[in-house]
């Protein structure tokens, strides 16, 4: 993989700054640092606490920094201390298809299982840089997509960080020794064995979505126009064979675009005269979906879907429910007006 984000522009931080300048300094850390706690930890909320507890570490602790190191190295060495305390003793986070087999006809959702469950979505504009080189953003989309996300969850956390700091930041092992206080030896151990893992979960197979793509873009259209018609013939000819559709906080899948289909017609038909909002969400093409509300002429939220596009078809549809959390996080209206 290609580095992802550029080298510390910052420096190192002076005790001459003034408070407006270091708050400057360690803000422009932000973005990155959330990715980096997002990959950790699977949440874009605990990454966004894990991000202010690094900053105010950071601020407390900015006396005791001698510039040994760059600023942007020290706040890595916090954030990784952070995420590693916060995950201590917790279960990982898992995806629907983690937990159980894909569901056959079923009448119903079932019941809701925790937030802390999943892995959520977060917002491309919380992670993903603006203006970087193509390349660079590729990898950044690339690994912050839901199935890598769920697939770093299977790590024990250091091996979680030594992968991320090694294989997405591409920081070169001495350093990630330093940072994590172990052996250049230990550091390559962690990482062999991460790649095993990765790999056995096909962590890095697929297609990415381009979003310069017109065939893609005209599939996403053919989509919005399927849904909101209620056109489920069209809407499940645009999905693979294997498409899969999930709906955390409820643990049941679906595989198979007649499965989609039933659901939709059974259960989800009263997702009939929706709307849909484009947003985008792990590195993916996503809406949020605004269904009729128990007002007439008004629309509420309902999910956020985000898919995921492989050769031209939709592989999947992540539909995430709880909206009360995740359309402000997303910028999305509390609801529409018919």
């Amino acid at each position: 993989m290609t580095e992802i984000l550029g080298a510390d522009a910052m420096g190192s931080a002076s005790a001459t700054r003034t408070p407006g300048q270091l708050e400057s300094a360690l803000e422009a850390h932000r973005r990155e640092l959330t990715g980096y706690c997002y990959r950790m930890l699977g949440s874009a909320f605990e990454a966004d606490d894990a991000v202010q507890e690094t900053l105010l570490r950071a601020w407390r602790g900015i006396g005791g920094f001698k510039g040994d190191a760059s600023l942007r190295s020290w706040l890595y060495r916090i954030a990784t201390n952070v995420c590693l305390d916060m995950l201590d003793g917790r279960r990982r986070r898992a995806r629907p298809m983690d937990l159980e087999r894909a569901s056959v006809r079923p009448s119903g959702p079932g019941e809701p299982l925790p937030s802390d469950t999943w892995v959520e979505p977060i917002p491309d504009s919380s992670v993903v840089g603006q203006g970087a080189d193509p390349a660079d953003l590729t990898v950044e989309r690339e690994t912050i997509r839901l199935a890598f996300v769920a697939a770093l969850q299977h790590l024990p956390p250091r091996q979680r960080a030594v992968l991320i700091l090694r294989e997405v930041l591409r920081w070169k092992a001495d350093e990630v020794a330093g940072l994590l206080d172990t052996s250049i030896a230990s550091v390559n151990s962690a990482l062999q064995r991460a790649r095993a893992t990765m790999a056995a979960r096909h962590a890095t197979d697929g297609d990415l979505f381009a979003p310069m793509d017109e065939q893609q873009q005209a599939l996403l259209r053919r989509f919005v126009d399927a849904f909101e018609r209620y056109d489920l013939d069209l809407l499940t000819s645009l999905l693979h064979e294997d498409a899969v559709q999930s709906m955390p906080p409820y643990s049941l899948w679906l595989r198979g675009p007649d499965e989609v289909r039933a659901w939709w017609l059974g259960p989800g038909i009263g997702c009939r005269g929706s709307r849909l909002l484009a947003t985008a969400a792990n590195g993916t093409p996503a809406f949020g979906q605004y269904k009729p509300g128990d007002t007439p002429g008004t629309l509420e939220p309902w999910a956020l879907h985000a898919l995921d596009v492989v050769d031209d078809r939709i592989a999947a549809i992540n539909t995430f429910l709880d909206t009360e959390r995740l359309f402000p996080l997303f910028g999305l209206p509390p609801g529409l007006k018919v």
